[in-house]
C-alpha cells in the first residue's frame, strides 16, 4: 500500500487472519489507500459473529471495528458451503470444529462428515461490507466460486479450505494455484474487484482517513 498523503484514505481491514489481509492488500495495490491491521487497534475488541448469513456478520464486524477504530472499515465474512451438509460449514467454517480450530482440525472434521457421500458439489461465497465510524453501511458486495470437495487435501498454498476445494476449470484445489490464480477466479477476489471498482468510482460518504 501507498504511504499516506493528504489524499489517501485510512481503511481499517476488520480481520485477523493474515491470508486474508495479504489477498485483501493485494487486490487493492496501487490506489490510494492506507489498508490498516487490527493489530494496529488494540482497542478493537474481538468481533462478533452471531448472524445466520455472511452478510449479516460481514456488516456487524464492519459496524464494531469502524466504531471502535474511529476509521472506515471493511469487513470480510466467507466461508465454504457444502449442500450434502445441508449448507455447513457455511458461517461456522472458521469455527467448523469448535473454539480455536485449526485449519487441519476443519478439514478432518469436513472430510469426515463427507465419507461415502457421492454428492460433494461446494461453494466459497464471500460477502464485503464497508462501515463508517457513526455505523453506516457504506458499501457491500459479494462474491461466489463453485467447486468439489476432495477426499484429501492437495497442495500447500492459501489457507482455510484451500487444499480440499477443487476448481474444476483449473483442474486444481485452490492451494495448489499461485496467488495470483487463485485470486482472479476466487470469491474473495470476485468481492475484492467490485470494491475496487466501487472505490475508484467513489464511494459516496467515504471521507478521508487519517
Amino acid at each position: 500500500m501507498p504511504e499516506e498523503t493528504p489524499s489517501t484514505l485510512s481503511i481499517l481491514a476488520a480481520t485477523r487472519n493474515q491470508g486474508k489481509l495479504r489477498e485483501l492488500a493485494r487486490a487493492l495495490s496501487g490506489l490510494p489507500i492506507r489498508l490498516l491491521s487490527l493489530e494496529a487497534f488494540p482497542q478493537v475488541p474481538p468481533l462478533e459473529e452471531e448472524g445466520r448469513t455472511f452478510a449479516e456478520n460481514a456488516r456487524s464486524k464492519a459496524i464494531q471495528a469502524a466504531r471502535a477504530a474511529g476509521l472506515p472499515a471493511l469487513a470480510d465474512d466467507s466461508g465454504l458451503v457444502v449442500p450434502a451438509l445441508e449448507g455447513a460449514p457455511g458461517v461456522y467454517s472458521a469455527r467448523f470444529a469448535g473454539p480455536g480450530a485449526t485449519d487441519a482440525d476443519n478439514i478432518r472434521l469436513l472430510l469426515e462428515r463427507m465419507k461415502g457421500v457421492e454428492d460433494r458439489s461446494a461453494w466459497f461465497q464471500c460477502h464485503l461490507c464497508l462501515a463508517d465510524p457513526e455505523g453506516r453501511i457504506l458499501w457491500e458486495g459479494e462474491g461466489r466460486c463453485a467447486g468439489v470437495v476432495l477426499e484429501a487435501p492437495r497442495g500447500r498454498e492459501g489457507f482455510g479450505y484451500d487444499p480440499v476445494f477443487l476448481y474444476p476449470p483449473a483442474r486444481a484445489t485452490f492451494a495448489e494455484m499461485g496467488p495470483a490464480e487463485k485470486e482472479r477466479v476466487s470469491h474473495r477476489g470476485a468481492a475484492v474487484r467490485a470494491f475496487r471498482a466501487a472505490l475508484e468510482q467513489g464511494i459516496p460518504g467515504l471521507g478521508k482517513g487519517r
